[in-house]
């Protein structure tokens, strides 16, 4: 009687578990939200301006900007997640204090579809300086993540692209007057944040 000492051969009849998709794409429900954000917020635009008149546009305004804003902290749980920024604890205080100031900017646009907002009170004025802040912060980290050069190809500068939604619109506005700054705030959410959404839905890690 002899001992073998040989490795059994691999079994051939075995089948192997392909990596489903959610597993090949973790960020796809992350990009998704992103963009119908972004889509939403500029169809309303579209039909309503950017400075919303009346009840019904206003609470309209409301939910489709505030559903932006939600796809916003999916972006940035994604950042957070790759490490976008880098892996020093100032990247994560970043992302951590920009989730402060989104999250504290969608309290001001609910405030605004419930018509609570009184601007002759100091806390509602503090409470809607966040949406510009949170929206000035988001392009200082589309800055970041093109120079850190952790996510590669397309996805490296097109979140400083889409974040640049209101170093662009806002001077547009001041230029330019109500119709052209309309035009580009619609155009830019659609070709920057919405584009931005679907790259990262493609994301494989």
């Amino acid at each position: 009687m002899t001992l073998s000492h040989s490795p059994a051969p691999a079994r051939s009849d075995v089948a192997t578990t392909a990596p489903t998709g959610a597993n090949r794409r973790p960020y796809v429900v992350h990009g998704g939200v992103l963009t119908a954000g972004a889509l939403a917020w500029a169809a309303t635009m579209a039909v309503v301006g950017i400075d919303p008149v009346g009840h019904t546009e206003e609470v309209a305004f409301s939910i489709s900007s505030g559903l932006f804003q939600v796809g916003l902290l999916f972006l940035l749980r994604t950042l957070w997640r790759t490490q976008a920024l880098g892996e020093g604890r100032l990247a994560r205080a970043a992302l951590r204090a920009e989730a402060v100031a989104v999250g504290l900017a969608i309290c001001s646009t609910a405030s605004d579809g419930l018509g609570l907002t009184d601007f002759d009170k100091v806390g509602f004025i503090v409470l809607d300086a966040f949406w510009p802040l949170s929206m000035l912060g988001m392009f200082l980290i589309g800055i970041r993540i093109a120079i850190a050069g952790r996510w590669k190809g397309v996805t490296r500068f097109w979140p400083m692209v889409a974040e640049s939604w209101a170093v662009v619109t806002i001077p547009a506005l001041a230029i330019f007057g109500d119709t052209v700054g309309h035009v580009v705030a619609v155009a830019h959410l659609c070709v920057g944040y919405a584009v931005l959404g679907v790259l990262v839905s493609r994301k494989a890690g």
